[in-house]
């Protein structure tokens, strides 16, 4: 097991818009997850939920939360991330993303 102060982890929990979830995880593999790997992150785990239309996923970054902060800001501002959302519709309805401890 990873002690949480190795790395720091969001989970990301998306509510999707009704019909789109193959579309969104064809989308996520060819275009998040290289573009995210590329700045720095690690993809924990990405779970379909289809009964519910919910995406489930976590990123990670070595070190404490100010690190996974810098990193993202990063993130957000390259030009990696721009060209994967370039021309993509709106597929997620709602988001709840947060920073979560490990516990066991």
């Amino acid at each position: 097991m990873t002690s949480t102060a190795e790395k720091t982890i969001q989970l990301r929990r998306y509510e999707l818009v009704d019909g789109v979830l193959d579309d969104f995880v064809a989308w996520f593999e060819a275009r998040i997850v290289p573009a995210r790997e590329a700045e720095g992150f690690t993809i924990e785990f990405a779970y379909a939920d289809r009964e519910v239309n919910q995406f489930v996923w976590a990123v990670s970054v070595p070190g404490d939360a100010e690190a996974f902060t810098a990193v993202e800001e990063t993130y957000l501002a390259s030009d990696s991330r721009a060209a994967a959302f370039a021309g993509e519709p709106t597929r997620v309805a709602t988001s709840h993303v947060r920073l979560i401890e490990q516990v066991i």
